[in-house]
């Protein structure tokens, strides 16, 4: 299951239970507070009773002075619940019926377990439709996301015969006229519409379950061969390290790929891209123009250059979320980049 629909899920069954608990739990507590008065009420007929036939077992009896005491009405004290009435042929005493608190108070307990053992009943029962209730929610956007993958893979996938055809058409005017600004323009966008088919493939595949052990150090020498051939003036560095990661090389090489590219895509002539592993975090720093507002540089289809669709940074950012890679940076104008990627989720050592 996606991590969107993971969340979807999750949302829709707190949304159900929750409004259904709060609902739930309304009601119980009216319920006590009836069961409670209704408790009350027994208590009081029982006393009554006794007023009579003063065959009480679990009430005791006494004798007080009538003054300050209001007749047939069930009293709450501190330590006791008491209830005065009166006494035939006499002028000076009422008659005091009362029940000790701790009594009291294992009759009130004895319903609050009996209301709390329904009530989990009710939440089990109600975490159940809730679940089922959120994965059938679930369906049609689960419909709508594999058709809509399959989609774009199939628009990738067609992608490559016009692809192809142009760079082989390329080749061919080069061959015949020499390169041209025109024709470089033209190879640049091509290159960019198969990055940006690679990082979409990239992210459409699923990265979580598919890990692998390999050595960080070793990797970044891999993935800098292979940029570095395209920018001969930018000077790239690798400094050692003793670093061992287990997540996705496929979907951890396009993050790779995209910053080692902007790096030396919008440097300077001449300019540097160190690499650098420091507690935890795997720096990627450039001397290049810099970026205005580092805050949105992972937003969809914003960029700063002519250059580009303003789509990889924010792709890069989704596939850091994917791996649980935290991602952030630094950027001064015409001084240059620091990116973040704090691996410290899949280091093994």
């Amino acid at each position: 299951m996606k991590k969107v629909e993971q969340e979807s899920l999750f949302k829709s069954f707190f949304l159900f239970f929750f409004s259904q608990s709060l609902l739930i739990t309304a009601l119980f507590f009216i319920n006590y507070q009836k069961e409670v008065q209704t408790l009350d009420e027994q208590i009081f007929s029982q006393m009554r009773i006794c007023s009579f036939d003063l065959q009480c077992k679990e009430y005791g009896i006494d004798f007080v002075p009538k003054d300050g005491h209001e007749l047939y009405k069930l009293y709450k004290k501190q330590d006791e619940l008491t209830s005065y009435f009166t006494i035939p042929n006499s002028k000076k005493n009422y008659l005091k019926i009362y029940l000790k608190k701790s009594l009291y108070t294992a009759k009130i307990s004895k319903i609050k377990r009996s209301l709390l053992l329904q009530f989990l009943v009710l939440e089990f029962i109600i975490a159940l439709l809730s679940f089922g209730f959120a994965l059938y929610a679930l369906s049609p956007l689960r419909n709508a996301l594999r058709l809509t993958e399959e989609f774009i893979k199939d628009i990738l996938h067609d992608f490559n015969t016009p692809l192809s055809t142009l760079r082989l058409n390329i080749a061919m005017l080069k061959s015949k006229f020499g390169e041209t600004s025109q024709m470089k323009r033209i190879e640049n966008s091509v290159a960019n519409i198969l990055n940006l088919q690679s990082n979409l493939r990239s992210y459409l595949n699923a990265h979580a379950s598919q890990k692998e052990e390999f050595e960080l150090y070793e990797f970044l020498q891999e993935r800098v061969n292979l940029i570095s051939s395209n920018y001969k003036n930018i000077h790239f560095s690798v400094a050692p390290m003793n670093v061992k990661l287990f997540t996705n090389k496929d979907a951890f090489s396009r993050i790779v790929d995209n910053l080692l590219s902007n790096a030396a895509k919008y440097n300077k002539n001449n300019g540097t891209v160190n690499i650098r592993y420091e507690e935890n975090n795997l720096l990627i720093q450039d001397s290049g123009k810099g970026i205005k507002n580092p805050k949105r540089v992972f937003e969809r289809f914003y960029k700063e250059q002519e250059r580009g669709i303003g789509i990889g940074l924010h792709i890069v950012k989704k596939l850091c979320e994917e791996l649980k890679i935290k991602i952030s940076l630094e950027s001064q104008l015409n001084k240059g980049t620091l990116f973040y990627l704090n691996l410290a989720p899949l280091t093994l050592r």
